[in-house]
């Protein structure tokens, strides 16, 4: 494919794209992974090209834009306007700019990035640095890696790595994290089909780090979707103790085995949350780690398109079931244990809203302050509303935004 076709190929996606995220349909990546199926010709670089612009523009795009060719426009006029020069080209690419295309100017996209409902939920958080922190959501993502200690040490890990030609570099706040470049083949090396890391962003090695599993413990991951958490939880058990992983949809849970198996994983049982389910573990926990489901705001960087999904009755829908997971998980705590809660989301709606309606309702429950959780490892600057929680930005601390509180039930 020639840069004018691949930029016609992108156009086409994004349109799709645009509506399916507008109607709830398939996400980007599914519908990329899709478009190229039907179109063998288009080699690894055409593929790679495609992609980048695609996420490109979903990350920059004006919320009300109207398809692909104007995201594109706009962008290119934002950010790389050299690909203007490929409408008209000939070839397989883009039809030339009409007209009013030529003459418009270049769009303040910051401004309506966000509709204002939802951008004055940022502001509350980031007040006069919610421009910064805005660039940063449309920045792409680093990533990540924890290593998995059941298999090999960091530098075991980073010599591993090496060897199938991929460079990292130790993550700052936490024992076992590495970043490599954004888009290193990991999942194709050696290191990661032996077991000895998996992708993990750091925001979430830092819910990892302040939930604090320890050998012998009964740990209950609460919300463990695929099973990324478990995996760490598992690791920091050493092995050792009771892990339960819960979700309520068990196909989840089955894409966990083979992630289990890799990283040389036994002790986990599996859970699928229907009532009663959890009812010979009421106060038996010594950790119950709740990982929320979200808006996702948090990582936007990854999931651009889910920018364009998100509106008020989503919500305070996912609000509700914050709720009820936070009084699901108290439930199984018992005396002296902690209840860890996180949220991959930069909305104070999801994050210390709930937690200041949870501590009404649950004075047995102690905040603890995350500056004693991290002492070992490092402390980032919280950007939370309240000291004692950590809250984490892509701008500030180069990971995913997350919001993550542990709580310890005294009574």
């Amino acid at each position: 494919m020639q840069p004018a076709g691949r930029l016609a190929a992108a156009i086409e996606i994004l349109d799709e794209a645009i509506a399916s995220a507008r109607s709830g349909g398939a996400a980007a990546d599914v519908l990329l992974a899709r478009y190229f199926r039907a179109r063998r010709y288009a080699g690894s670089k055409d593929r790679a090209a495609v992609r980048t612009w695609v996420y490109a523009v979903l990350r920059h795009m004006a919320f009300d834009a109207l398809n692909g060719r104007a995201a594109t426009i706009a962008y290119a006029r934002e950010r790389e306007p050299e690909l203007l020069g490929l409408f008209g080209s000939g070839g397989h690419g883009p039809a030339a700019l009409s007209a009013e295309e030529a003459a418009a100017s270049a769009a303040a996209l910051e401004n309506r990035w966000l509709p204002e409902w939802l951008e004055a939920r940022f502001m509350r958080r980031f007040k006069a640095d919610w421009p910064t922190q805005r660039a940063g959501l449309m920045e792409r993502a680093p990533l990540d890696l924890r290593v998995n200690t059941l298999r090999a040490a960091r530098d075991e890990a980073q010599k591993a790595l090496r060897a199938g030609g991929i460079e990292s570099e130790a993550l700052p706040f936490v024992d076992n994290g590495l970043r490599a470049d954004a888009g290193a083949p990991v999942e194709k090396s050696d290191a990661f089909a032996d077991g000895l890391v998996e992708v993990q962003d750091l925001a979430s090695q830092l819910m990892l780090a302040m939930a604090k599993a320890r050998p012998g413990e009964t740990v209950i991951d609460l919300c463990a979707g695929a099973g990324g958490k478990t995996l760490g939880l598992a690791a920091d058990m050493q092995g050792k103790g009771r892990l339960i992983a819960c979700d309520i949809d068990p196909a989840r849970l089955e894409r966990m085995e083979p992630r289990l198996r890799r990283a040389g994983v036994s002790l986990v049982e599996q859970r699928v949350l229907r009532p009663g389910a959890l009812d010979d573990l009421t106060a038996q926990a010594d950790c119950v780690v709740i990982d929320a489901p979200c808006s996702g705001t948090g990582t936007w960087r990854r999931n651009p398109e889910a920018r364009l999904r998100l509106t008020e009755e989503r919500l305070a829908a996912v609000t509700t079931v914050q709720d009820e997971v936070l009084r699901q998980g108290a439930a199984l705590v018992k005396p002296g244990g902690r209840l860890v809660y996180a949220v991959c989301s930069l909305l104070p709606d999801e994050a210390e809203d709930r937690l200041e309606a949870f501590l009404e309702q649950y004075p047995g429950f102690r905040p603890v302050d995350y500056h004693r959780r991290l002492s070992e490892t490092g402390l980032p600057e919280t950007v939370a509303l309240r000291p004692e929680w950590l809250a984490v930005a892509p701008a500030s601390h180069g990971c995913d935004g997350f919001f993550v509180a542990v709580f310890e039930r005294v009574c």
